[in-house]
């Protein structure tokens, strides 16, 4: 009899928490499978003393006999991927049989990387704000079919003609027009070539082996980078990621159908953040912000990058609910809002004299929205150690009713710290 299946998703503009949640959540799947993104992105998992910053390998990881995948819509840089099995393996983390990797996999090659920095240098004022990990040119390769699949490194022939046929693009733009120096094929192919012999044996075809699994009545974790606001679709483009964060991708990302999936889960912290460029029609500026800040440790697990930090945006939520389909929503960080005499949620735009429910459809919009919010009652007492929902301060009672509310999504989960054990289960999702 089949169990349940869900995608973990996140509602913003990622940095929601998810690697927390996957791991908690992780106790009860068979297998977590990511299904996009590189490792531009990266989960932060706290437990005990241990600080663990996860940007390939599932959180879920941490949890004994969990099998772990990287579906097929994933980029894969091979050197920071055996940095990290390595880091898990010197504290013990059982590898060998737990970890898999789609053959489909596309991989980061070191001009990805020189080409996305180059790029974004040109753009001057006008940057994405990339991370410059290759994740968008390595995604242009694999739309433009010239990508290398991780299959590719274990065999040398293929390997080298396909990166000939790369470079014979790139090595022009980067000689021409981005004043870069050129790459010699013959400088990249062993080194790939190894890496491909010490993949091998975490290849697999991730469809079939997660479509068995199903059959066989196992728990499926689907998970992603990033944030629904991140998608290239339907994101705050341009200043978006170069895949689909939206719990429709992860389908295609692992290569399953939509008749396997029972929920979609959708994480969203107590306020908004966001990292790089970009709209934030919440976002507060200094003073409050900086505060939420420091408090909430709001700097990038991958880049250090501080992030933006502004007031819960409703209007976000419910449309990343009907793009993701989310049946749940799991509030972080509650705790960073302790101490705080009033807190705002956006409940509409002002655009033109008129209230809008929505994200303005035309980029140049964005600056002549004003977030329209309504005032909620602070409270003062720190909330890291409770332990049930009634042990909340009134008014943190009333907060998480109103998000319930506004944002017409159950609350299955919130967390109060940033502990793996600082989470309160309103409702069991396995």
């Amino acid at each position: 009899m089949r169990k349940k299946n869900i995608i973990v998703v996140g509602l913003q503009w990622g940095d929601e928490g998810k690697g927390k949640i996957v791991d908690l959540l992780s106790k009860n799947a068979d297998i977590i499978a990511r299904y996009q993104g590189g490792n531009n992105a990266g989960h932060t998992v706290v437990t005990g003393n241990i600080s663990l910053v996860f940007r390939l390998v599932p959180s879920g990881i941490l949890n004994e006999d969990k099998i772990c995948i990287l579906g097929n819509g994933v980029v894969i840089d091979p050197v920071v991927l055996f940095e990290e099995l390595e880091a898990l393996q010197k504290i013990n983390i059982k590898i060998k049989g737990r970890f898999y990797i789609s053959h489909k996999c596309h991989i980061i090659m070191p001009y990805h990387k020189r080409l996305d920095i180059a790029r974004e240098r040109l753009r001057g004022a006008g940057m994405i704000g990339t991370t410059g990990r290759g994740i968008g040119p390595a995604y242009e390769d694999k739309v433009a079919r010239i990508g290398i699949r991780a299959i590719d490194l274990t065999k040398k022939d293929v390997l080298y003609e396909k990166i000939i046929l790369s470079l014979k693009e790139k090595n022009y733009l980067f000689e021409n027009v981005l004043c870069e120096n050129i790459f010699d094929p013959d400088e990249l192919i062993n080194e790939y070539f190894e890496y491909g012999n010490k993949l091998k044996d975490y290849l697999i075809d991730s469809s079939e082996f997660i479509n068995k699994s199903i059959d066989a009545g196992k728990n499926i974790m689907l998970e992603g980078a990033q944030g629904t606001f991140l998608d290239v679709d339907h994101g705050t483009y341009p200043y978006v990621t170069s895949s689909n964060t939206v719990a429709g991708g992860s389908l295609a990302g692992v290569g399953i159908g939509p008749t396997k999936i029972d929920e979609v889960i959708g994480i969203t912290k107590a306020y908004t953040t966001r990292v790089g460029e970009g709209y934030f029609p919440t976002e507060l500026k200094e003073g409050l912000g900086d505060a939420i800040r420091d408090k909430g440790e709001e700097y990038g697990s991958v880049t250090g990058r501080p992030r933006r930090c502004g007031w819960f945006d409703a209007n976000m939520i419910k449309t990343a609910k009907y793009l993701n389909g989310i049946t749940g929503m799991v509030v972080t960080k509650l705790d960073v809002l302790s101490g705080l005499k009033k807190i705002n949620i956006c409940t509409g735009y002002l655009f033109k004299g008129s209230i809008i429910n929505h994200l303005p459809y035309l980029s140049d919009d964005f600056k002549d929205i004003t977030p329209v919010y309504e005032e909620a009652e602070g409270w003062n007492e720190e909330i890291g150690t409770i332990k049930q929902f009634k042990d909340l301060p009134v008014n943190a009672q009333k907060y998480l009713v109103r998000l319930e509310q506004i944002t017409e999504i159950p609350i299955n989960i919130f967390s109060i710290g940033k502990d793996r054990m600082q989470t309160v289960t309103l409702k069991e999702i396995f």
